[in-house]
């Protein structure tokens, strides 16, 4: 009724300008207001949010979070922080020391996959002053969460424990998972240990750590996570062994708590659907008392589960949107599909929906769609998005102008309304730079590639098809249709320059048009070396690197695009130089290099939490591309083939030296967002 509109701070903030003075509010109705809920959970987060996002929070960002969670009805929120500390007292239970849990924790940037079971100690080990002070925070976020009227989630045990325990317990059911993306089954890092639900240890693990989470937060939730089997398999599929399995997680709920329900995520029934059969997924969602799982349909705004598995045979389930990977930034949405997808599984046939849920892997991004998906669990009928979108621009704003609404009708048929059912990572060459040598390819290729040059809406078949073996950036919108929108942004920027809501908006889509402006001339790069033109290599791979240069210029104009706040953010939690020295790295690294390397074979999970952020495009994505542009020049210039193995070891080796070091980035923006999105415009698209 006022017109307020609050976003993250790091997507713009709140706009308030609009609301009217005490006094001149506008009136309410005498009957009152009443929106009632169809459905009685709001859900919020991802197991792996906690570390993509969260990691680095104070109690201050906390409270913001928490204040931003009710105002978008949040009522059913992951509870994750601390947990670390509880396993260490109940692990002490069973003999294990805080030596065998250093090897079992992983570093503050990667404990969701420690808690998962996919990794040990890679990047810790975890200090005691990163566990009390965890736990203290987890105590601020859950009495607050309780305040406001929220059901937090908490953790539970899937299973997931350190080697020690199989020396313990010698005759216990223990067995060592496989690798999970290490370079070369490094077991200092991977291969972790799972205890067997069917074994009594596992209950009375199980019980022991609810019993610690009451007694340390009371009594404050029914509702417990567990994901035994995400990216795990079962060692048969025989549904009475899965059956078994399920009623032992929720045993270890039950026995402490009798009113325990276990949510558990959909994942593994997407990606593990050939194990995941009818028989297979009804033996694990029937092994506990109905009413006692709810399942989140984690990636329903792409590819539903419900649909295809009879509402997941009667169990309660949770439509879920996920729409974001490794936290990565990029404008994209599927505003159709989330205007009418929980309407649809709501209002269908032997429903068994009961509610809705944002479970992307990384937040601060999009503010669109997680303004419309939050609006979802309060909606009885489909959005009229058009409509939606011109009373959203003017509450992002603060005003109502023709340029940005009409610039929202097309983002809205473009950016925001991807229908090709592909998982959006942001794979564009700057941040995600290919590992290949491109001498390999045939002629009949080149002639292919010649044929889609220029050709913007072929781009996304060009690549799929011929490209195979090269990483596939995701295009699925005419980026010309976005240039458009740009300008209208920009001609918009004499009366909303100075809102914070849209100097993101224009820093975002100007960044987004450039990155996908930068693909085409890495293609046009490569297309040179095949033909051997020196001189259009040079030509197009000196335009690709000032494009990184440019686009981090335009990202340093605005606060929620640094790298310096991830980093600063990180060594504030630190009590001295050694936490320091640690915390800085763990930032560093996941944003890059991810996970372990050789010295000339990187990371498998290289670049999977890719940013945007001035610093980090200059200081790491720039150097990269440099070197790999340098030896394709050099390569044509003396005849010679291109030396892959010798650029792999020379990036490597910047890169680990990079998450090593320790210069400092700005925390303040630094020019103009306008002007120089008015700059770039002019130079790369007129």
């Amino acid at each position: 009724m006022c017109g307020a509109h609050i976003s993250w701070e790091k997507t713009g903030g709140a706009q308030l300008a609009s609301v009217p003075k005490p006094g001149s509010l506008p009136p309410v109705r005498n009957e009152g207001v009443m929106i009632q809920r169809p459905v009685p959970w709001n859900y919020y987060q991802n197991v792996v949010t906690s570390s993509y996002s969260y990691v680095w929070w104070d109690w201050e960002r906390w409270e913001k979070e928490i204040d931003w969670m009710a105002l978008q009805g949040v009522n059913l929120p992951l509870a994750f922080t601390g947990q670390e500390s509880i396993w260490q007292k109940v692990f002490a239970e069973f003999n294990i020391t805080k030596g065998d849990l250093n090897d079992f924790f992983g570093g503050p940037a990667f404990l969701a996959w420690a808690r998962m079971g996919n990794l040990h100690r890679w990047g810790g080990p975890l200090t005691e002053n990163w566990l009390s002070e965890q736990l203290k925070l987890q105590k601020q976020i859950l009495s607050r969460m309780v305040e406001l009227g929220m059901t937090p989630v908490l953790p539970s045990f899937s299973g997931n424990v350190p080697a020690a325990l199989k020396e313990i317990f010698p005759k216990a059911n223990i067995s060592r998972l496989g690798d999970w993306n290490t370079v070369d089954g490094d077991t200092r890092w991977c291969c972790t240990y799972l205890l067997d639900p069917s074994d009594p240890l596992f209950i009375e693990i199980g019980e022991a750590f609810i019993k610690q989470q009451i007694k340390e937060y009371g009594d404050i939730t029914d509702i417990y996570s567990c994901d035994t089997f995400n990216e795990n398999t079962p060692p048969t599929s025989d549904p009475a062994y899965i059956s078994s399995l399920g009623s032992a997680v929720y045993t270890t709920m039950s026995k402490v708590n009798k009113d325990a329900v276990w949510l558990m995520q959909g994942w593994l029934f997407y990606t593990d659907s050939s194990f995941w059969q009818p028989p297979q997924m009804k033996a694990l969602l029937h092994s506990v008392p109905f009413g006692k799982m709810i399942v989140l349909d984690l990636f329903a705004d792409v590819k539903p589960i419900w649909k295809s598995s009879s509402q997941f045979y009667n169990t309660p389930y949770i439509w879920c949107m996920l729409h974001n990977f490794g936290g990565n930034i990029e404008m994209y949405g599927v505003l159709d599909a989330v205007a009418s997808g929980p309407i649809d599984a709501r209002t269908s046939n032997n429903s068994t929906m009961i509610g809705v849920g944002m479970c992307m892997e990384g937040i601060e991004q999009n503010p669109v769609v997680y303004e419309l998906m939050s609006e979802m669990a309060f909606r009885n009928d489909s959005v009229q998005l058009e409509e939606w979108l011109t009373t959203y621009s003017r509450r992002r704003y603060g005003k109502s102008v023709n340029e940005v609404e009409s610039a929202w009708k097309i983002l809205h048929r473009t950016i925001y309304n991807c229908t090709d059912g592909i998982a959006n990572h942001n794979k564009d060459y700057i941040v995600k730079f290919p590992d290949w040598d491109p001498s390999v390819n045939n002629q009949l290729e080149i002639i292919q590639r010649r044929k889609f040059t220029g050709v913007q809406q072929k781009m996304r078949f060009f690549i799929h098809e011929t490209m195979s073996f090269l990483p596939q950036p995701h295009l699925w919108y005419n980026n010309r249709d976005s240039i458009t929108a740009l300008k209208l942004f920009i001609d918009a920027g004499n009366e909303l320059a100075e809102i914070p809501t849209y100097r993101y908006d224009l820093v975002d889509l100007t960044r987004q048009s450039l990155s996908k402006l930068a693909n085409e001339v890495y293609l046009s790069a490569i297309n040179a070396f095949q033909d051997k033109d020196a001189k259009a290599l040079s030509f197009h791979s000196l335009k690709f690197l000032q494009l990184i240069k440019d686009i981090d210029k335009l990202l340093a104009s605005d606060d929620n695009f640094l790298l310096g706040t991830w980093l600063e953010s990180a060594k504030k939690l630190s009590s001295n130089a050694d936490e320091k020295k640690q915390y800085e790295w763990n930032a560093r690294t996941q944003v890059t290099m991810w996970y372990d390397n050789t010295k000339s074979v990187q990371s498998k999970l290289h670049d999977y939490g890719n940013k945007f952020w001035s610093g980090l495009l200059e200081a790491y994505y720039l150097p990269r591309a440099s070197m790999y542009f340098t030896r394709l020049s050099k390569s044509l210039e003396e005849n010679e083939e291109f030396k892959l193995e010798e650029w792999r070891k020379e990036w490597i080796a910047y890169s680990n030296k990079w998450q090593k070091s320790v210069e400092i980035y700005p925390l303040k923006a630094q020019g103009d967002a306008l002007a120089i999105a008015k700059e770039l415009y002019h130079k790369y698209f007129i």
